[in-house]
């Protein structure tokens, strides 16, 4: 049974501005909005999402291991206030952990995000400050991304289904030419109201990023060209994606100062916090794999690749 306890971990006090994202979510259908909140609100309970943030990734270099391979960090803020978020597309391996790891720490950064920047970002800048902005780096985006649809299908559909609207704009840099082909395939199955929130940047984007923010608040990969999203690019203070820079020691200083009361009841456990994903729609998980090896395939024969993608595995199921 959902409570007023769960509502108000998602509304964090502003329970109107939250019905209108869940609404625009459904396109102002009201029973469709009512179905997605509701459905929300259950997944929560039956996952003990309002717990997570008491359940922190250890051992510390098992932490360390999924951030060097699943990039993505605060690097600063927008002028009017909204968090940058900077994730590493292209170079993201996912190769040091199990998948409910990779879930577990990206649900833990949605929370935090929602319990703790937003509402600080809100209080500083003297106004609501309800989403972010994401800077997707394409650096070093490759053919064998396709190899991780599974799991970012997985995040894409908690994100969708549970954290709706929470994205202000996704701005997308250092762009190869493979990814013009992987677009066009993924362009035509977003919803309308998502496209219009994508912008592709020329070049690493910073002339553009620096229209809506500071300098000191660029992504490492966006201050100058060609300086890619590697995580052994810059320092641990500049590179934001590193456990090293402060916004993951402060995150994961902050799981774990919320685990040492649960941890006087229970001796902390290793292993992920299980949390069941939905399924997403078998059919339109197949026109994906359909559509996207079409496009490659064309994209090979143009370049000489078709050999290279003849053994190309695209797991989605």
């Amino acid at each position: 049974m959902c409570s007023l306890v769960n509502l108000q971990k998602i509304h964090q006090g502003y329970p109107t501005e939250t019905l209108v994202r869940f609404l625009k979510a459904r396109e102002w259908s009201i029973p469709s909005a009512y179905k997605m909140l509701m459905d929300c609100l259950n997944w929560r309970i039956q996952n003990h999402i309002d717990e997570i943030l008491t359940k922190p990734i250890i051992p510390a270099d098992l932490y360390r291991g999924i951030r060097d391979s699943q990039l993505v960090g605060l690097s600063g803020y927008t002028k009017d206030g909204h968090p940058v978020f900077a994730i590493g597309v292209g170079l993201s391996t996912y190769d040091k952990a199990s998948v409910s790891y990779y879930v577990q720490s990206h649900i833990q950064m949605n929370e935090y995000r929602d319990r703790v920047i937003l509402p600080a970002s809100t209080k500083k800048y003297g106004r609501h400050v309800a989403a972010c902005v994401k800077v997707l780096d394409m650096t070093g985006l490759k053919l064998s991304a396709l190899c991780q649809i599974k799991l970012l299908t997985i995040i894409s559909t908690i994100d969708d289904l549970n954290y709706p609207e929470k994205t202000e704009t996704y701005y997308i840099v250092n762009a190869p030419c493979i990814f013009s082909a992987c677009w066009k395939v993924v362009k035509p199955l977003l919803q309308e109201r998502t496209r219009r929130k994508v912008q592709i940047l020329q070049g690493c984007g910073r002339d553009e990023l620096l229209k809506i923010m500071d300098y000191e608040s660029l992504p490492h990969f966006c201050r100058r060209e060609g300086s890619g999203s590697s995580g052994h690019s810059s320092s641990g203070s500049d590179n934001c994606f590193s456990f090293d820079h402060h916004f993951h020691q402060q995150l994961y200083s902050y799981i774990k100062q919320q685990a040492l009361g649960r941890e006087l009841a229970a001796p902390l456990k290793q292993g992920p916090f299980h949390i069941d994903v939905p399924e997403p729609d078998p059919k339109g998980v197949k026109i994906v794999k359909t559509a996207i090896e079409s496009q490659l395939h064309k994209t090979g024969d143009r370049n000489g690749l078709s050999r290279s993608l003849s053994g190309l595995n695209i797991n989605v199921a």
